[in-house]
């Protein structure tokens, strides 16, 4: 192993350094500074001569004296199942105050793409227990399916309650045998040492840690290493999925904080930036964390992931929302009407949408008549806030009978589906009876999208009786 003392140039996170040999991408470096401390970094770039580094740690204290290692492999993310229930930081270092962590193995964490003729179709429900998602936006196995909130918004409260409640219904029904188990993967970038605090606090108290891993880059770690904590965190899923047989849950937050890492590295490297300054590559680089998710023919485990995103200034046309979601299958969004109303999960159904969904809802799945009354319940929502615009001209006075009707619809499906508060559970049983009461507001005939025989088997009869005397 060579030692180099070649430091040429310093530029915000990166180090630049002259060689005699070709030194290969991604390449794990250790710099020795002056002062005897050593820093790790990963080669950025290789050139003729001249390589970057982006040093994790950041460059402070490093000057032409520092010594540069190269240790001719990429970085690897050391893993067992022993890392359930463990707190690492953005480096994959633990820091909770556990034992040191022995791993059956140390994998590459740029991983493999997925063969996609091994890909194995998603169409199997996760349970989530908040009711705008499973019954409106379904999670299946498998799926990617981001949530796009904004500055101010609770998007933490939302990850954690996710985190806490989210299940595979064939556990739930007691079997032990066949079923895989389910985790957790919780992977936080660029968070303040508060949320870090809130996440911890409620991943203790809830016992929802015992079956998770949680990867914490916090605001004032280097930008750099934001780059890494999300492929530690899905490499650690990969192993937990594919060799030990998890259905696992990746919780991606906030992808906005990535990606203004990937801005500052591109500029950093003098490179002609993108749209707002982002790096061309962006979309790449995104799609190799987003793929990464999904299941494997032969396979018992799977992967899914949240990413969660603050849209800056609230703009789903920024690159950011924009670009994930071309690579996505659907977007889960938080609404700021909502939740300055007070309703928790503050969650929009109407721009939302889940490309999965049908996959994964129905008889065997969910319930027969799952679709019917999500795509029933949707059309009266959209009806009832079409029709608010009206109210704010014409008056509600103005309308007939059956606008009044899906007025009142929309108020209440606001009210009791959508918020149900953090800390409520609801399976998707729980969630169609809420669905079914809400529609009984209405009259049978507006009920088309709905089959007639499911009509009959679940409309409630006491409200039907009700409807009908009106």
């Amino acid at each position: 192993m060579k030692e180099y003392q070649t430091i040429t140039e310093i530029s915000g996170p990166l180090v630049f350094a002259e060689v005699d040999e070709p030194i290969g991408y991604d390449e794990i470096v250790e710099i020795e500074t002056p002062d005897g401390d050593t820093l790790r970094g990963q080669v950025l770039e290789s050139s003729d001569g001249l390589v970057s580094i982006q040093v994790f740690e950041g460059t402070e204290g490093i000057d032409r004296k520092s010594s540069v290692r190269f240790l001719g492999e990429t970085m690897k993310m050391p893993v067992t199942e022993e890392l359930l229930g463990r707190v690492l930081d953005g480096s994959g270092n633990p820091i909770d105050g556990g034992p040191e962590i022995i791993p059956d193995e140390r994998r590459d964490i740029v991983g493999a793409a997925i063969n996609p003729y091994a890909r194995e179709y998603p169409e199997e429900f996760i349970q989530t227990g908040v009711s705008a998602i499973d019954g409106m936006n379904t999670l299946v196995r498998g799926q990617k399916l981001p949530i796009f909130s904004a500055s101010g918004l609770p998007h933490n409260e939302l990850a954690l309650q996710i985190a806490r409640q989210a299940s595979v219904p064939e556990e739930d029904d007691g079997d032990e045998d066949g079923g895989s188990e389910f985790a957790v993967v919780f992977g936080a970038m660029g968070i303040t040492a508060e949320e870090a605090n809130e996440f911890m606090e409620d991943f203790e108290r809830t016992g929802a840690l015992e079956r998770s891993v949680v990867f914490m880059n916090l605001a004032d770690d280097p930008a750099v290493e934001r780059t890494v904590t999300p492929r530690l965190a899905l490499t650690t899923a990969e192993y937990l999925a594919f060799d030990k047989d998890y259905h696992v849950l990746v919780i991606l937050t906030d992808m906005t904080n990535y990606c203004e890492a990937l801005r500052e590295i591109g500029a950093a490297r003098e490179e002609v930036p993108g749209r707002r300054g982002y790096p061309g590559y962006m979309y790449t680089d995104l799609a190799q964390l987003y793929e990464r998710a999904g299941r494997i023919e032969g396979r018992e485990g799977s992967v899914t992931q949240i990413p969660i995103l603050t849209m800056p200034g609230d703009d789903d046309t920024h690159p950011i929302p924009d670009l994930t979601g071309y690579i996505t299958e659907g977007q889960i969004y938080i609404d700021r009407d909502l939740n300055s109303q007070g309703i928790q999960p503050p969650i929009n159904p109407l721009p939302s949408l889940s490309r999965l969904m049908d996959d994964g809802i129905g008889e065997g799945l969910t319930r027969e008549d799952h679709s019917g009354v999500s795509d029933q319940m949707y059309a009266a929502y959209a009806q009832g806030e079409d029709l608010r615009d009206l109210v704010n001209i014409v008056g509600r006075e103005a309308l007939s009978e059956r606008d009044n009707k899906y007025l009142d619809f929309a108020d209440q499906f606001e009210k009791e589906f959508i918020d149900q508060g953090f800390e409520t559970n609801r399976t998707i049983e729980e969630t169609l009876t809420i669905g079914w009461d809400l529609l009984s507001m209405l009259p049978k005939e507006e009920l088309n999208r709905i089959d007639e025989e499911f009509i009959e088997k679940y409309y409630p009869e006491e409200q039907a009786e009700e409807v009908t005397a009106d």
